[in-house]
């Protein structure tokens, strides 16, 4: 195609309605027609990227291959459509304005006065169309964060509204909304959809095709009179409805002609539909799994979407696997000597979570305590990792006091310290080890056999690393160190080869599983599980 074509995609009425996985179905649909496609988030928030925040906040930090901290959307975007994102497709208001300000820092501006028009609006549409002017994607899919209505959105809605002016054609917005229904009247409503259309319209932005979330099937006149009263053609009102998995929502689009109204509407041929065979078949495997493999999930986050990565991961594996993963949270602050056989000895497998600081980190010791002395099949991951070192210095080489730099700075086994460059920084905000880094790993070893390579690369994001000072110690008591980075001799994998299944990585494997592409360690524990 000449010419990049960008489709927005807004939502109205509430949060959380699913706006990553419409903008995700969209660009598998358009994808699998064989265009090339990119999927970007713009996050109304201040903050220059998720990093510092709260997974109770906004869900997990998702990590690009460049190394820089994302929103959780991203890694929807990636595991539908198999693609790498980076640092380009995910922007935030706070750097939006950090950009604009250091250029009239700079005199970029020649002695302007800075505004929101045309300023702010202007550095948001170059960063729109950076992705399509640099690789020439066909297809450029923008996800605003935030709702329609909220004052954090203005500063986006007004650059689509000057992008659609000026791209014409090569310019559509998709609107989400929600259609709640009245269990006491027994009704679908519509009005709030109406109103959240009337609010972009009043920014002078006219939706071409609308996507209803809903709980319930909408009837053919609902859907007649939402296209009347939002002034949308009837073909171009979809309904979304709660599917048993968020895999289904493509087909679901699909058979709706989303992708068809799309490619109508920017005067593209609508061609041939596309089969989607590998993913039907994905599918098919994931409704024909009868049998469960149980697998508890050691963390401190009482949140699904502070581990979305590693729950998407699990469950695709499960189904390549021919199994339906049934995942337990276990909440590691509640976890004693006293009830951890009663939490855990149902588990066919258990993950020892990542995450930041002190709190729930004793339970995760005595969860890998029990886990490895009753040879349960346990993946340790970044944090989860680390305290598996940890537990095997106390418990092992009889290292009562050991521990990691983070949770006691004075310890004298500190089996995990903090690295060298890592010393000197104070800002805590993108200063980590962040992004895909190279390990080696040891062609005798269990990781080994799930990767059947030796060289691979995974994304890292934390500051502390395993103390190679206690490597010798370490593989004599008989946890080897399998995966080292051969740059900085840094240790990446650990395991007990043992046992079943003992594995930790200082890196976050879960970002690289796909639909299409299930994580070889993930699949290698899910199988291990299903064993035991």
């Amino acid at each position: 195609m000449a010419e990049t074509k960008y489709i927005f995609v807004t939502g109205g009425v509430a949060s959380s309605l699913g706006k990553g996985i419409i903008s995700s179905s969209i660009g598998k649909l358009l994808q699998a027609r064989g265009y090339s496609v990119t999927i970007q988030k713009f996050d109304p928030y201040i903050n220059i990227d998720p990093g510092t925040l709260n997974p109770y906040e906004h869900g997990e930090c998702y990590v690009t291959v460049d190394g820089h901290e994302a929103d959780l959307d991203l890694g929807h975007y990636e595991r539908f459509l198999g693609i790498q994102t980076t640092k380009a497709n995910n922007i935030t208001t706070g750097r939006i304005y950090k950009s604009v300000i250091d250029k009239e820092r700079r005199g970029d501006y020649l002695g302007k006065t800075i505004q929101i028009i045309p300023h702010i609006t202007d550095e948001i549409k170059r960063n729109v169309k950076l992705l399509g002017n640099k690789y020439k994607f066909d297809f450029v899919i923008t996800e605003i964060g935030g709702t329609v209505g909220d004052i954090e959105s203005l500063p986006y809605l007004e650059s689509i509204r000057q992008l659609k002016r000026e791209l014409g054609k090569n310019a559509l917005c998709v609107h989400l909304t929600y259609v709640p229904y009245l269990a006491a009247a027994g009704e679908l409503k519509t009005k709030p959809t109406q109103h959240s259309v009337k609010e972009l319209q009043s920014v002078g932005i006219q939706p071409d095709i609308l996507v209803l979330r809903t709980e319930h099937e909408l009837s053919t006149n609902l859907r007649k009179k939402v296209a009347l009263f939002c002034n949308v053609d009837e073909s171009a009102v979809i309904q979304s409805m709660d599917m048993p998995t968020i895999y289904e929502v493509p087909l679901r689009m699909q058979e709706q002609k989303l992708d068809a109204t799309i490619l109508e509407k920017m005067g593209l041929p609508v061609g041939e539909t596309p089969t989607l065979g590998p993913w039907r078949d994905f599918l098919n495997r994931r409704h024909n799994a009868t049998e469960i493999v149980k697998v508890g999930l050691v963390g401190k986050y009482d949140l699904q979407d502070a581990y979305k990565s590693i729950l998407e991961a699990l469950s695709q594996a499960a189904t390549y696997n021919d199994r339906k993963a049934d995942i337990h949270f276990i909440n590691s602050e509640n976890l004693t000597e006293e009830n951890v056989e009663e939490k855990l000895k149902d588990m066919d497998g258990v993950i020892i979570c990542p995450g930041f600081g002190q709190r729930g980190i004793e339970g995760k010791f005595i969860a890998i305590k029990y886990c490895r002395t009753h040879n349960v099949p346990t993946f340790g991951i970044c944090l989860g990792m680390q305290c598996m070192a940890i537990e095997f210095a106390r418990d092992v080489l009889g290292y009562a006091d050991a521990n990691s730099r983070e949770m006691d700075e004075k310890t004298p086994h500190n089996v995990i310290d903090i690295m060298e460059e890592q010393k000197s920084i104070t800002n805590m905000g993108g200063t980590m080890r962040l992004g895909a880094y190279e390990c080696v790993i040891d062609p005798t070893s269990k990781t080994y056999q799930a990767y059947q390579s030796e060289h691979i690369q995974e994304r890292h994001r934390h500051r502390y690393e395993f103390n190679n000072n206690f490597k010798e110690e370490f593989e004599k008591a008989g946890m080897k160190c399998v995966g080292i980075n051969p740059e900085s001799d840094l240790v990446e994998i650990i395991e007990i080869p043992t046992l079943k299944w003992f594995i930790g990585t200082q890196f976050h494997p879960e970002y690289s599983s796909t639909v299409l592409k299930p994580h070889p360690l993930f699949l290698s524990f899910i199988k291990a599980a299903i064993n035991k």
